[in-house]
């Protein structure tokens, strides 16, 4: 087991030097205020009507980047340093986030894929690490163990599967985004630099999460085939 804790470790680290930097750069573009002074909540329903949708409402959701689109509501939840404020973090978020409600009216096959697994994985990522922990312990005793661990690891597979098909659907949402955002000349050269600078750590923290998974993964499943 020393080798989980020592990937454990290294994640770990990784995880939060992507995080502290993610709201270094959001505290930083937080001053980089937008020129056409529209807040974010103004953004994200401005983005929508361009788009033709009408039936998502934006409304503010407590905490720090805690910024979602619910596709069963059909609300875009913007976090209280999003939905008032008026600078270049609070338009890439914002736009970011209408970009998955417009994922959704469109039928983009990864969201739909992904909003699939969901009730799979929540079950599955709930119960596999300590169906994996079950079997390991019980592989010193019984031959059952390893059945037990293969159970777990396939549980385990589930969740990286989903966050890997979750890269494709953020990085979309970002270039929607993006892609809006100049088009409509909603920011100014410095304020869309910020917006894509923003964008580009908020992905990062996805594909440490994948990587991570994976990796972990990976190692479960050599101990599986005896290559520990």
């Amino acid at each position: 087991m020393i080798g989980y804790y020592i990937i454990a470790g290294i994640l770990f680290i990784v995880s939060m030097y992507v995080s502290n930097k993610l709201k270094s750069k959001f505290k930083k573009y937080s001053k980089v205020h937008l020129q056409n002074g529209m807040s974010g909540k103004e953004i994200a329903e401005t983005m929508l009507r361009d788009n033709g949708i009408t039936n998502v409402k934006v409304i503010s959701t407590p905490g720090m980047l805690t910024d979602h689109y619910n596709p069963q509501k059909k609300t875009i939840n913007l976090s209280e340093g999003v939905y008032t404020q008026r600078n270049a973090a609070a338009a890439a978020v914002a736009a970011h986030e209408t970009g998955h409600a417009i994922q959704h009216a469109q039928a983009y096959s990864w969201l739909q894929l992904r909003s699939q697994l969901v009730p799979v994985v929540s079950v599955a990522s709930r119960f596999s690490q300590w169906v994996i922990f079950g079997g390991l312990m019980l592989m010193a005793t019984t031959a059952m163990g390893s059945t037990i661990l293969l159970i777990g690891i396939i549980l385990y597979a589930m969740g990286t599967l989903f966050s890997f098909i979750t890269l494709p659907v953020e990085y979309d949402a970002s270039k929607r985004a993006l892609v809006w955002l100049e088009n409509e000349n909603m920011l100014s050269t410095q304020e869309h630099d910020a917006a894509e600078d923003s964008l580009k750590w908020a992905a990062r923290t996805y594909v440490v999460a994948a990587v991570g998974s994976l990796a972990t993964l990976l190692y479960f499943l050599s101990i599986y085939m005896g290559r520990d």
